[in-house]
């Protein structure tokens, strides 16, 4: 017993003494010292939406007050243009041919129609009439015959035939020339490798 009272007197007067200093320290100098620690603050989280601002501040939009975030603009991009390098290495011979066959002969057929518009536009206009009347008195002989008639020479179903023959031999040339360019150019892009397009695609 007069051990665990020791122990305890020597306790009691351990904190007196610490009690003491603790006193001693906070009023030396005559100067009172005061803790200046601010209590701990609850820890708030970063947001990724601003707080709305208040409801009476100036210039505030609903979308502010209601923290939504707003897009961004898409920037605009520059159009860009795929190019491909191609070369013609071999043209048929056969479809050559029939493509150059159908373009002669929608050529043909315009350049009658052509023909007969141009000539009825000269007969209204009596072209024939004023022209055949001129030849006919400078190639009338001293006899009184009859000079050249170029009214009737120059006929429309005349006219209209010969432009038809036209067409037909140009049917023919062009088909043929048209076939016979498609193997020589077959021959020469054995040796030179053909030609070369560049085609561009916009994106």
């Amino acid at each position: 017993m007069s051990g665990a009272t020791g122990a305890a007197d020597g306790t009691g007067r351990t904190g007196g003494s610490h009690g003491s200093a603790n006193v001693s320290g906070q009023q030396q100098g005559g100067h009172t010292v005061t803790d200046t620690r601010q209590p701990p603050q609850p820890h708030h989280p970063p947001s990724a939406y601003a707080p709305p601002p208040p409801s009476g501040t100036p210039g505030s939009t609903p979308a502010a007050a209601a923290g939504v975030r707003r897009p961004r603009p898409a920037a605009r991009t520059a159009p860009r243009t795929r190019k491909a390098r191609l070369r013609v290495a071999k043209a048929d011979p056969w479809s050559v041919m029939k493509v150059s066959f159908l373009l002669s002969i929608a050529l043909g057929i315009c350049t009658i129609i052509a023909v007969a518009v141009l000539w009825m536009v000269l007969d209204t206009i009596g072209v024939f009439s004023t022209v055949g009347s001129t030849i006919s008195d400078a190639t009338t002989s001293e006899g009184g015959k009859g000079g050249f008639d170029l009214v009737s020479f120059l006929s429309l179903p005349r006219v209209l035939t010969f432009t038809t023959v036209i067409a037909v031999i140009d049917v023919v040339l062009a088909t043929a020339l048209a076939t016979l360019g498609a193997f020589i150019y077959n021959l020469s892009a054995g040796f030179v490798g053909g030609v070369e397009l560049t085609l561009a695609e916009d994106e």
